[in-house]
């Protein structure tokens, strides 16, 4: 029978594939740049005591 069964086997990039990368790098960036300043303003809490 077809070896194709409906399942998408092949690595040909899709439309929606490179937004949802984009979209997933935009978040990345902003996450790690939320949790430096977390992290700064903890230094800085600890070193002001």
């Amino acid at each position: 029978m077809g070896e194709n069964t409906g399942k998408k086997t092949g690595r040909k990039p899709q439309a929606g594939t490179q937004d949802r990368e984009d979209r997933l790098k935009a978040a990345l960036k902003a996450n790690i740049a939320r949790r430096k300043a977390q992290a700064k303003a903890r230094a800085s809490d600890k070193s002001g005591e």
